[in-house]
Formats: structure tokens, C-alpha cells, sequence
């Protein structure tokens, strides 16, 4: 894990090939799409990163994201995909890494919106401690067709000026992307990356969905921090790092 430790921190990302086993995978996937299916016990969690489409005015999710997946399914916490990142987590930045929120992320089929170059430090309130490590699991074959994640290898630990994207979209950033690279992964693996680290994922262009899960962890005491401060993690995107 040495080596693991030197490229997160030199770049802000780093590629697990395999993380989950296709049994691991396929236990995750059943509990993603009840939930996605669910839209009465998610609605307070759940909401569109492409925001409303003001040209077809559709009102069908085309980025569905849900925080905090685990709030509803409680059993998410002892899976063993929780228990394999937290490992990862405390190898990577230190033994007081704790989850601070979870998020599923799908982009449905057909759908040519991405998901648009940000930190997600941006979403986030300054706090004394900056580590934090977020891992993307992918639950499906994932590729730049289908909106696999690309990266840029971080500087430093700058967040940029972000914005909301019209309609209630994700927030975005301007920045220079000549030397992003792209990370496809077949299901079960994942890449971790920090909250300074900007990234990004095209549309999915295919004929079926595109299933991610997300963990974040950072210190147990900033997660306190956040609290004490009314930071669940579910509530309006919007840019709170200046």
C-alpha cells in the first residue's frame, strides 16, 4: 500500500482495479436498484445533478443522485464494500478516517449530460483538517462512453470559483483539461480520490444505466466539526468552500 500511498497523494487520485468481488457486486447492485426505484422513501434524499431540461421539459431523472443511501438502508453499513474502503481510508490518510456520508450517482441510459468538472471540496465547509478521501465504486462496466470518471492530478489545495449549473444542477468550475485522463474500471473497482482533486464524466451514450456508488470518509473529529454545524450532507448543492 506504500506505493498506493505515494501516487493519492502525489496526484489526488488513485485506480483500484479490483476492489469487490462480482458476488459483492451483484448484492450491491440489488439494494441500488430498489432504491432507485423508490422514489417515496429517497424524496428527501434524491434529486438530478443535470438539473430540470428546459428544451424537452421532461421531468424523467437523467443523473440520479441519492445521499445518504444508507440512512434508509442501514444494513449498507456492515457490507463488506463499506468495511474493504474504510481499510483503504486509514491506510491512505490515518487511522481516525470515518465514513462522513455515502451516495449512489446513476446515469440513465441514453443520456448524453455530463456531469461537469468540479472539486467536491467546493460543496463542503472549510474545515481545520482537509484530508478527506472519496472512493467511486463502480457497479457496472464503466467506460468514457458511459461516463466512467476522468481526473486531473491535483496541485494543490486550492478550491476554484464553482457554480450551479442552471436549474438546479451540480455545480462546475472553468479550468484548463488538457492533461485529464480518463479511468475506465470493470465492475468492482474503484478509484479514491481527495477533495481538492477535479473531476469529471461524460454523458451516458449507451443503451443501459451506469451505477455508482460513492464513500466519503474524513476525521472523525471533522465530521463532528461538520455537525455541530448542521452539515448532513443532504441538504441544497452549493458552493460553501470559498
Amino acid at each position: 500500500m506504500d506505493n498506493s500511498q505515494l501516487r493519492f497523494k502525489q496526484d489526488g487520485y488513485l485506480k483500484v482495479g479490483a476492489l469487490l468481488s462480482m458476488d459483492e457486486v451483484g448484492a450491491l447492485r440489488t439494494i441500488y436498484d430498489t432504491l432507485l426505484q423508490d422514489k417515496v422513501n429517497t424524496a428527501h434524499l434524491r434529486s438530478d445533478l443535470a438539473g430540470v431540461d428546459t428544451q424537452t421539459n421532461k421531468k424523467e431523472e437523467r443523473i440520479t443522485q441519492i445521499m445518504r443511501p444508507s440512512s434508509i438502508v442501514p444494513e449498507l453499513l456492515h457490507n463488506s464494500a463499506y468495511q474493504k474502503v474504510e481499510r483503504w481510508a486509514k491506510e491512505l490518510l490515518g487511522e481516525d478516517m470515518e465514513l462522513d456520508f455515502d451516495m449512489m450517482i446513476n446515469k440513465a441510459p441514453k443520456n448524453n449530460t455530463a456531469t461537469p468538472w468540479h472539486q467536491d471540496a467546493a460543496y463542503w465547509i472549510a474545515m481545520p483538517d482537509k484530508r478527506s478521501v472519496s472512493c467511486w465504486i463502480a457497479l457496472d462496466e464503466v467506460f468514457e462512453e458511459n461516463g466512467c470518471m476522468w481526473f486531473i492530478s491535483r496541485e494543490d489545495q486550492q478550491v476554484l470559483p464553482h457554480k450551479n449549473l442552471p436549474n438546479g444542477g451540480a455545480l462546475y468550475c472553468e479550468t484548463e483539461t488538457s492533461t485529464a485522463q480518463s479511468v475506465p474500471l470493470h465492475p468492482g473497482g474503484c478509484t479514491f480520490h481527495d477533495g481538492f482533486t477535479l473531476h469529471f464524466s461524460q454523458g451516458n451514450s449507451t443503451e443501459t444505466q451506469r451505477r455508482a456508488l460513492i464513500l466519503n470518509f474524513r476525521p472523525k473529529a471533522m465530521i463532528a466539526y461538520e455537525r455541530e454545524q448542521g452539515v448532513d450532507h443532504t441538504g441544497e448543492r452549493k458552493q460553501r468552500n470559498k
